[in-house]
């Protein structure tokens, strides 16, 4: 049964995204990383939040452009919107108007592979609903000082973690966690 992963690239100080969404720092930061290849290789679907699949795009300008993972990975993308549109914008892109039913078209599709969790909102409620299983966080080294956090919770909570691995790439250290229920 497939398992609900959220993974992201992270500034050392919690960032995803730079202030006002910006992806561009993150160019700098893609590149050989065992990890990573391994987490595409084992995904089965995506569960995108509908920031992050209208978002600003890292390999903006290339001829990735739009492709999950720079063109690494393909497959089946269900996003999460209150207001999907009435047609798909390409082939394998389903939009989805609540979580519960996100998450089961994702698991579904992913098989007995990942269903890897892109976006920081749709991640925090994967994980209020008890249905998030672990967190990959590549972190980058550098400070942003603004923008989209890892995990952001008003007034605070406790989410207890357990360390399943910690890995080096020569762009990010990995950091590898279940999620404790």
């Amino acid at each position: 049964m497939a398992k609900l992963l959220y993974s992201a690239t992270m500034s050392l100080d919690g960032f995803i995204t730079g202030a006002g969404g910006d992806m561009s720092w993150l160019t700098e930061y893609i590149g050989p990383n065992p990890t990573v290849d391994d987490v595409i290789i084992r995904t089965g679907s995506l569960l995108v939040g509908n920031r992050t699949f209208r978002g600003d795009d890292p390999h903006k300008g290339t001829e990735h452009e739009g492709e999950p993972f720079g063109g690494g990975w393909d497959g089946p993308q269900f996003v999460l919107t209150h207001h999907a549109p009435d047609t798909s914008p390409a082939p394998g892109i389903t939009f989805v108007g609540d979580l519960e039913t996100g998450i089961a078209a994702a698991k579904a599709a992913a098989g007995d592979k990942y269903v890897n969790v892109l976006g920081a909102d749709t991640a925090r409620q994967c994980l209020e609903a008890g249905e998030l299983d672990e967190v990959l966080v590549c972190i980058a080294p550098l400070l942003l000082g603004d923008g989209v956090r890892l995990f952001e919770h008003p007034g605070g909570t406790d989410v207890k973690l357990e360390r399943l691995s910690l890995t080096h790439a020569p762009s990010a250290t990995n950091l590898w966690f279940r999620v404790v229920r």
